[in-house]
């Protein structure tokens, strides 16, 4: 079956199109993926030469990323230290080439429990930024993603950016990934922290987001209000296992629930630990 495939020259084109039911294609490192020995959709509406979508800016409230940047612009970027985790998970998007085309905004879409971009952004609190042609709305990320390859996206919207507010001076973030081998590979779990800490090297501050043990990656809540004035580098598994409860991990083909559950509390504690005052 021949594909209406269509390339706008504007945002308002594309929301035009999206309104229309056409399938939105931004670097396709999904998409196509997802229809290989199957038919594409019959009608797809091509942004990904949207460059007003492309790009991050710097305010003195937030950064705005748009939708249409690839990680490896992000990889490229100059960022504070809060973003390592962020350039970290940005490496771990498949090869050098899914880097290049990939865009946050389509790995935030595709809504994959599995999606490395989404445990680290959770942890900086991000929101995103809604698009259709009567405005703009704002969601956090948490309230976007409601389920598995789920989203509170509209039929009419398009997500144009992503707005990661400003965490405090000498913040540290990790992101951990484990799969089955050392690159190009789909998460067992992934860990990422997010950690300020005070004038006598304890926690001030703390972000912790477990991604692939849930449908949806799952902030840490109860353990982060437990670990403010603790030392990361002594926080014992008994404490981190005592908060495992929200995560809702499977089995399947590449690790059990059990592995899975045993495997975030080793992460998050070497996350931790490796956020260590080490003045």
């Amino acid at each position: 079956m021949p594909v209406d495939y269509v390339v706008p020259t504007d945002v308002a084109a594309a929301l035009e199109m999206r309104g229309a039911g056409y399938t939105v294609l931004a670097g396709g490192t999904d998409l196509y993926p997802q229809h290989v020995g199957r038919p594409m959709p019959s009608r797809v509406v091509d942004i990904g030469g949207l460059i007003e979508l492309r790009g991050i800016a710097e305010t003195a409230e937030a950064f705005r990323i748009g939708a249409l940047t690839r990680w490896a612009d992000v990889v490229a970027a100059t960022l504070p230290g809060s973003f390592n985790g962020v350039r970290a998970a940005a490496l771990e998007v498949g090869a050098a080439q899914v880097q290049n085309a990939g865009t946050i905004g389509g790995n935030l879409c595709n809504a994959s429990p599995a999606a490395d971009g989404v445990p680290v952004l959770l942890t900086l609190d991000a929101s995103v930024e809604l698009t259709s042609a009567t405005g703009t709305r704002s969601l956090p990320l948490e309230a976007f993603l409601t389920g598995y390859r789920q989203t509170a996206l509209g039929p009419d919207e398009l997500l144009t950016a992503v707005v990661v507010p400003r965490v405090a001076d000498g913040a540290r973030s990790v992101f951990l990934k484990l799969g089955l081998r050392r690159s190009l590979v789909i998460s067992v779990v992934m860990v990422s922290v997010v950690v300020v800490l005070d004038a006598s090297g304890d926690i001030a501050d703390v972000r912790v987001a477990v991604g692939a043990c849930s449908p949806v990656a799952r902030r840490l809540r109860s353990l982060e209000s437990e670990l403010v004035g603790r030392s990361p580098d002594e926080i014992d598994a008994p404490t981190i296992e005592g908060h495992l409860g929200s995560l809702a991990p499977i089995d399947d083909v590449r690790a059990t629930a059990d592995y899975r559950r045993a495997a975030a509390s080793v992460l998050v504690r070497r996350a931790l630990a490796s956020c260590g005052d080490d003045r």
